[in-house]
């Protein structure tokens, strides 16, 4: 299910002339009986509100005073969310002949024409407040308060995120709530700049038209209006004559396959990006600690301790929190365990709310084995939002690899990545021309579409090289990655996880076993094939070259080139 809440405007939507009729409350019955979420959101005094609509037990939440108050009709519980004007500011409206005048437990309203006089009182009295306008009605809100903070107020309470909602209104002070949901929904009486901006229109006017749209939300989900949501898809890259090329945020599981070294990091971190700035909620599963210090998400574990299920779910319950679950701490061994114990965890909290939105699973040949043979529990039916990312898909849980939609293949050999999928799953490659692809390249085959694979300059990462260097000078590294200072005889096994501990160990090793490694040229491969980068590397090579050159001279010329790339090595 994408939809979890309905948000609900009062006067002019759920109600006509202030009261809703029995066949709005039916089906508002309805909605909740199908496992949906209720919250009204209303520019309404509280007070006011309770005198006309008795059925506030309905709604989990009752967003009032246009974003000003949160009221839980359960416990009868209210909770401002601004503060109220000074003591003689209604005082001084009233005094220059502004009537009537309603106070709120933080919204002052008045009516048209009154407007530019509350501007004026606003002004002499020094206050950060806004006007807002409602058909007529004039309200007096702090600065950035409207129904927007409100029901994202609300929503956070309930442990639900935005985008598994749909909004529907009439009115000018809808609009920031509207834009808010997943799908913004316009009443046939909504004004007509309410209505241009909506996904959908109903035909029916007032309640009539909110019965239509919930008969809707609990028949399809709204699966019709996907084509409408566009905007939410997701840049991959462009092909060969510049169209782009997009994912579709909700409803996909996609394969990302190819060569080592092929970019698929890079790949992923660009989608990863992407998916977080529209503020969808992820869970990356993070075998090699390739994404601890992406931003925007919060990191557990690290190469010394492995998170346990319960954090990450107490992170993931809060809509907007992504979380990258490190496992350089877990035994190569327990990983795929841990995961089936997560799994369902992580589909259960969906289940409830919706989030998190996507699982992105790396190195997913270790995590999710092809000998996995996970129960219906474990994997259901209809799964979506899952991004596997590994080597080669028939590694990979053939009950896994049967729910994939799109493929997204990269590297040197494409083709075989997609003919060993098919093989996989049991059904025929399609047909296309064998290519090779050069970094930053990739083929898309949307296989429940048919057709051939489509080639993709994928787009880069925005941040992908502040991560390169936070990751490679100051993260940890795995330790089948990590460098070892060994020296001649192999009688130390210092590591170095990271640029940094390279250089405090460069610093402390003996002559002997820096000139060691130095003359293996294990330098420049570490750096070449590590940590990835060629600069660095032909710079290693260049010194490991030098004839007869003293350890102390080739260590300052190392160090330099390293400093000179990395801020966080001192």
């Amino acid at each position: 299910m994408r939809y979890f809440t309905l948000a609900c405007d009062y006067d002019g939507t759920l109600a006509r002339d202030g009261r809703v009729n029995e066949q709005t409350l039916s089906a508002l019955e309805r909605l909740r009986s199908s496992g949906r979420k209720l919250i009204l959101v209303t520019g309404r005094e509280l007070d006011d509100l309770m005198r006309v609509f008795a059925r506030l037990d309905l709604f989990e939440r009752v967003v009032a005073e246009n974003g000003a108050l949160l009221y839980r009709p359960a416990t009868r519980e209210e909770k401002p969310l601004g503060e109220r004007p000074p003591a003689g500011f209604v005082s001084a409206l009233r005094g220059r002949g502004v009537e009537p005048v309603s106070e709120g437990r933080v919204i002052v309203a008045t009516w048209h024409p009154h407007e530019a006089t509350v501007l004026e009182v606003i002004r002499d009295f020094g206050l950060e407040l806004q006007v807002i306008f409602n058909k007529g009605a004039v309200m007096v809100l702090p600065s950035g308060v409207n129904k927007a903070t409100g029901l994202r107020a609300a929503l956070d309470e309930l442990g639900l995120s935005p985008h598994n909602a749909v909004g529907v209104g009439d009115a000018e002070n809808d609009h920031a709530f509207l834009s808010l949901c997943e799908c913004a929904v316009a009443v046939a009486n909504a004004l007509p700049v309410v209505r241009e901006r909506a996904d959908l229109v109903t035909r029916a006017d007032h309640g009539d038209g909110v019965v239509e749209l919930i008969d809707q939300l609990i028949a399809s989900d709204l699966s019709g209006l996907e084509a409408r949501l566009e905007r939410y898809d997701i840049p991959l890259g462009a092909r060969a004559d510049g169209r782009e090329v997009s994912l579709r945020p909700y409803g996909l599981n996609v394969l990302l396959a190819g060569s080592s070294q092929g970019g698929k990091t890079t790949l992923a971190t660009g989608v990863i990006e992407r998916l977080l700035e529209q503020e969808y909620q992820l869970c990356i599963i993070d075998p090699e600690g390739d994404y601890s210090a992406l931003e925007g998400a919060a990191a557990l574990g690290d190469g010394n301790r492995a998170p346990g299920a319960g954090e990450v779910l107490e992170l993931l319950a809060k809509s907007d929190q992504s979380v990258v679950v490190n496992l350089l701490g877990l035994a190569l061994e327990h990983r795929p365990s841990f995961f089936v114990q997560l799994f369902p965890r992580l589909q259960e909290l969906r289940a409830r709310t919706g989030h998190p939105h996507w699982i992105v699973v790396d190195e997913a040949h270790h995590l999710l084995p092809s000998s996995w043979d996970p129960a219906p529990l474990t994997l259901p039916q209809g799964a979506t939002g899952m991004m596997l990312v590994t080597l080669q898909p028939d590694h990979v849980a053939p009950a896994l690899l049967a729910i994939v939609d799109t493929i997204i293949a990269i590297g040197e050999a494409p083709k075989r990545t997609i003919r060993i999928f098919c093989e996989a799953v049991g059904e025929p490659p399609p047909a296309f021309t064998t290519m090779t692809l050069a970094t930053g390249e990739a083929l898309v085959w949307r296989r429940r579409e048919g057709g051939e694979p489509v080639w993709v300059r994928s787009l880069p990462p925005r941040g992908e090289r502040r991560r390169h260097h936070r990751k490679y000078a100051e993260g940890e590294l795995a330790p089948w990655r990590s460098f070892y200072f060994r020296g001649p005889e192999g009688k130390l096994n210092l590591r170095a996880q990271n640029l940094l501990v390279f250089l405090q160990l460069a610093e402390g090793v003996d002559d002997e076993t820096w000139l060691y490694h130095l003359r293996q040229r294990d330098y420049s491969l570490w750096f070449r094939e590590v940590i990835r980068d060629e600069g660095l590397a032909d710079e290693a090579a260049h010194v490991e070259g030098l004839s007869g050159i003293p350890a102390e001279e080739s260590r300052a010329l190392i160090r330099a080139a390293i400093e000179q790339r990395y801020t966080a090595p001192p």
